[in-house]
């Protein structure tokens, strides 16, 4: 992650964001995007112009063109970009921090741009806080379940080793919820939190169960 943001401060009042349903950036996670819209890629050319950060945020429905943002997005910087022979953009963006959607800007860009309140989320800059007691056992028990119950597969040994918040993280935004689910996710207060929904998702789905989210709330 990036070392020159520690503080919220250290974030811009006034973001662009990319209102994407199903598409879940984390702090500290790798979101790789394919950008064809002319819109947006506008955005990325403004913001590798700038400082490379982008919004990441679902809807709330609506209308087509201009849908209601949900009220929790995650800032991401652009750590990768290629230009493919056909006009792409292939980028990754490198979460950095959660924040709460404010209002929109009235702006003459063809792609939204919101003032993001980072305060509420600035315990998502600090790499150095204690690591969280987080059930491990309970969790990959969950998921073999739900790969098993969803025809899918993992690389075990990974999966057994890998850091648990890099885990966790990469499982809540690589597995296919729905954006209710995802959104449940990104607005776990702690890692432990969303470890705990997280594995309640696993273990539902695996059940058959009713997956829509609202045992979440």
């Amino acid at each position: 992650m990036p070392t020159g943001y520690r503080k919220a401060v250290d974030l811009p009042l006034a973001i662009p964001v990319f209102p994407l349903d199903g598409a879940l950036l984390l702090p500290g996670g790798q979101l790789p995007l394919n950008i064809f819209e002319p819109r947006y890629l506008n955005m990325i050319d403004d913001a590798m112009a700038g400082d490379r950060l982008i919004g990441m945020v679902q809807t709330r429905g609506g209308e087509r063109e201009l849908p209601p943002l949900a009220p929790i997005g995650c800032v991401g910087r652009i750590t990768s970009f290629a230009e493919t022979s056909d006009g792409r953009y292939l980028i990754t963006l490198t979460g950095l921090c959660r924040f709460e959607v404010g209002d929109e800007l009235p702006v003459r860009t063809p792609y939204r741009q919101v003032r993001a309140r980072f305060d509420r989320y600035e315990d998502d800059l600090n790499l150095d806080g204690p690591a969280p007691v987080l059930d491990r056992p309970r969790l990959l028990a969950a998921l073999s379940r739900y790969l098993d119950h969803r025809g899918l597969g993992i690389e075990w040994e990974t999966a057994e080793s890998a850091p648990l918040e890099a885990l966790i993280n990469s499982l809540s935004m690589g597995l296919p919820f729905d954006p209710a689910e995802k959104q449940a996710l990104l607005e776990a207060a702690t890692l432990e939190d969303r470890a705990k929904a997280l594995t309640a998702l696993l273990e539902i789905d695996a059940a058959g169960g009713d997956d829509d989210g609202a045992s979440l709330q």
